[in-house]
């Protein structure tokens, strides 16, 4: 039998006072920690992604080392979009589990972040040098006339773009890259994924022709 602290996040306090994020968060948790071990609180946190002051979670870490017990999240993405402060987590050595990289430990946890930051500023350079580009031409951005089919590649873009903003999108292929360099197959990759709990972005399973189409996105880039 184990202890567990939870901690649950959500970004507003309409998602908070209505439950709206959090019941999915607290039903992924209950589902994770099972009916033989004990989950000793719950914390609560509503707060900007962005914003990595987390009084809650500080208490939450705090109670764990008390009394000896796991901090376990939903997701890995509640805790912040922010590498460095999945790093202050780590540092603050308590034991902490995510549940849907269950698997994960607190060296793959930080590849997985470093790799997702550095994804989110290369998209969101890339992103402002275009609307840039567009605006030094004369286009003035979202009117049907400027719809080319240059316009039509940039929508293309734009979804490719999209793919790869996607969280869960970010985390599979963080997953991905850590087995590619260990030689695993795409067959062999899907089947773990699936095992850790990761869905593709329309919430279906893995197999390894959608592992290959992720990690083609990821590196068309």
């Amino acid at each position: 039998m184990r202890n567990y602290v939870a901690y649950y996040r959500v970004s507003t306090q309409k998602q908070g006072s209505s439950g709206l994020g959090l019941q999915a968060q607290q039903n992924t948790v209950k589902n994770y920690i099972g009916s033989g071990n004990v989950l000793l609180d719950e914390y609560t946190e509503i707060e900007s992604g962005k914003n990595d002051k987390r009084i809650e979670l500080q208490k939450a870490i705090s109670y764990a080392k008390t009394n000896n017990a796991t901090l376990v999240i939903a997701k890995l993405d509640r805790l912040s979009r922010n590498a460095s402060f999945i790093f202050q987590l780590r540092d603050s050595k308590v034991d902490f589990t995510c549940c849907d990289i269950p698997d994960a430990n607190t060296m793959t946890i930080g590849i997985f972040a470093l790799l997702a930051q550095q994804e989110r500023e290369m998209i969101s350079e890339r992103t402002k040098k275009a609307l840039n580009a567009k605006k030094a031409q004369g286009h003035k951005l979202g009117k049907p006339e400027n719809f080319t089919n240059e316009m039509r590649k940039k929508g293309r873009e734009a979804h490719h773009e999209k793919a790869i903003e996607n969280e869960n999108n970010r985390r599979a292929y963080s997953f991905i890259q850590v087995l590619r360099k260990q030689k695993a197959t795409y067959r062999y990759i899907a089947a773990k994924l699936n095992d850790s709990g990761f869905k593709t972005s329309k919430g279906n399973k893995f197999f390894g022709s959608s592992v290959r189409q992720l990690e083609k996105i990821f590196e068309k880039g």
